[in-house]
C-alpha cells in the first residue's frame, strides 16, 4: 500500500509543479526551501489529505514529513481560504486531484 500512496503523491506533486510552475525537483527536496516552494508543498499536503482522504501520517509519510509538519499545513491553508481567490485556486486543485485519483469515492492505491 505504501508504494501506491507515494505514487498518488508524487502525482499530486506533478500536478503542483505544472499549475504553479515550480520545478518537481524543488517540492520534492527534503531539506527546508524558499517561501513560495513551501506554500506550494503545503497546499498538496493539504490537497491529499481533504481530497483523496489520505490520514495526516501518510501523506506525511508520502511528502517526506512528519505528521504534525502536514497539520500545521492543513491548517494553515484552511485560514489562507478566506480570501477568495485563494479559495478559488485550492478549489481548482481539489476538482483536478479529486478527477485524476479518486476512484470510487477513495483515493486509488
Amino acid at each position: 500500500m505504501d508504494e501506491r500512496l507515494f505514487q498518488v503523491c508524487d502525482g499530486v506533486l506533478d500536478v503542483l509543479s505544472a499549475f504553479f510552475n515550480i520545478s518537481g525537483r524543488e517540492l520534492r527536496s527534503h531539506s527546508r526551501c524558499e517561501r513560495p516552494v513551501a506554500r506550494v508543498r503545503q497546499i498538496g499536503m493539504h490537497v491529499a489529505h481533504v481530497t483523496l482522504a489520505l490520514t495526516m501520517a501518510e501523506v506525511g509519510r508520502a511528502f517526506g514529513r512528519d505528521r504534525s509538519t502536514v497539520n500545521h499545513a492543513c491548517h494553515l491553508i484552511e485560514d489562507m481560504r478566506e480570501e477568495l481567490e485563494f479559495d478559488r485556486i485550492i478549489q481548482t486543485l481539489e476538482s483536478i486531484v479529486k478527477t485524476a485519483f479518486m476512484r470510487n469515492g477513495t483515493a486509488r492505491r
